[in-house]
C-alpha cells in the first residue's frame, strides 16, 4: 500500500530504473552521437510536454536506438536527422503523442464545446 503512494507521489520506480539506464546508454555513445542525443532530448522535452512516463521512457530508448544504431554503423549525424533538426524531432514526436499534455486539454476543449453545442439544441 504505502509502494502505492509513493509511486503516485515520486512515479514509477521501474519508470526511473528505465530511464537510468537510458542515461548509462546515451553515455556509452560517441561524443558527436552523445551530443545530438541530448539536443534532441531537451527539445523533446520541453516541446513534446509527455506527461506519461511510460511513454516518455519509451521515447527516450528507441531514441537511443536509433543513435546507437546509427553510431554502430557510422552514419553521420546529418543523415539521421536530415537538413532540420527541428521537423526531424518533431516528426518523431508524432509517434508518441498519446503522452502529450495538449492530448488532454484537446478532450477537455471538445468536450466543454459539445455541452455548451447540447445546452442551445435543446428547446
Amino acid at each position: 500500500m504505502a509502494m502505492g503512494w509513493i509511486e503516485q507521489v515520486t512515479g514509477s520506480l521501474e519508470q526511473k530504473k528505465q530511464y537510468r539506464q537510458y542515461k548509462a546508454r546515451a553515455k556509452q555513445l560517441p561524443a558527436n552521437y552523445r551530443t545530438a542525443l541530448e539536443a534532441l532530448e531537451r527539445y523533446l522535452t520541453y516541446f513534446g510536454a509527455i506527461t506519461k512516463g511510460d511513454t516518455l521512457v519509451k521515447m527516450l530508448e528507441d531514441l537511443a536506438d536509433l543513435f546507437e544504431q546509427s553510431a554502430a554503423s557510422e552514419t553521420p549525424i546529418r543523415e539521421v536527422v536530415g537538413e532540420d533538426p527541428v521537423e526531424f524531432a518533431e516528426t518523431f514526436l508524432q509517434n508518441y503523442a498519446e503522452g502529450q499534455w495538449i492530448n488532454k486539454e484537446r478532450k477537455r476543449l471538445t468536450q466543454a464545446i459539445e455541452g455548451i453545442t447540447k445546452e442551445e439544441e435543446v428547446p
